[in-house]
């Protein structure tokens, strides 16, 4: 699926810091899942449950993606922080 492949890039220490606007696809997912329900309620197929649950997953991965990319950025950096000041400089 491509919005695995995506987070995992994003999961990557160089990918941390776009976790917040990453979200942003959440959002759109969020308005693509809202569109899907519209159109069943004005009577287009059943079959855009589907593709409604499949945008409401995909928003869920990605809103919850951000908050958690900030706790990884944390982390990491707390790690990269200790390794250097665990480094002793000869003279």
């Amino acid at each position: 699926m491509p919005t695995n492949i995506l987070l995992d890039v994003l999961r990557t220490r160089r990918g941390l810091k776009w976790g917040i606007p990453a979200m942003f696809l959440g959002v759109i997912y969020v308005l693509i899942a809202v569109t899907c329900t519209g159109l069943i309620e004005h009577g287009w197929s059943t079959w855009l449950y589907l593709v409604f649950l499949l945008a409401l997953w995909n928003a869920l991965k990605f809103l919850l993606f951000g908050p958690w990319s900030l706790v990884l950025l944390a982390r990491s950096r707390s790690q990269e922080r200790s390794a250097r000041s665990a480094v002793i400089v000869p003279y």
